[in-house]
């Protein structure tokens, strides 16, 4: 029998993680966008990452209608993005309270991110609650800054001196 959810929430808060943005657009539903923590890479060769997203969140429905979108690693004053993008707010009020400019394979990028990928759909996995959504890495921007990280239920920054 596996652990309960709440056992497992609670051993993956030890898990420090870096905060990003997954956004894409479609004509059927326009721009849309949320914060992940479950982002990872899966190889260099092709170039691929996966992003895990639950399955009612519409941002996931908008994947499938493009199969395609970017992931935006926040940098260390991007907590309000954070948090705008974590629900609450409708998806126009998102996108309205953050910069953001159209990539060059027509996705959302998040302008002040450190890193943005923009990415097109290989694979979709269902996996309990959530979709894994693998994408090949289509163009990457790297800008300057420090990561946005999340660790015990708190958003934490690197320390400066190390």
């Amino acid at each position: 029998m596996p652990v309960s959810a709440d056992n497992f929430k609670k051993a993956l808060q030890l898990w420090v993680s870096g905060v990003a943005i997954v956004t894409t657009q479609s004509e059927k539903h326009g721009v849309r966008g949320m914060t992940v923590t479950a982002f990872s890479s899966v190889s260099a060769q092709p170039p691929q990452i996966l992003v895990c997203i639950n399955q009612s969140a519409d941002t996931g429905e908008n994947i499938d209608v493009s199969g395609a979108f970017a992931v935006n690693v926040l940098n260390a004053g991007q907590q309000a993005d954070s948090n705008n993008f974590s629900g609450g707010s409708s998806q126009e009020e998102r996108f309205a309270n953050t910069v953001w400019e159209i990539g060059k394979f027509g996705t959302p990028m998040l302008s002040d991110s450190i890193m943005s990928l923009e990415c097109k759909v290989v694979e979709k996995v269902a996996a309990g609650t959530h979709w894994i959504i693998i994408g090949e890495v289509m163009e990457a921007i790297s800008r300057t800054g420090e990561p946005l990280l999340y660790y015990r239920g708190a958003y934490r920054q690197l320390d400066a001196d190390v």
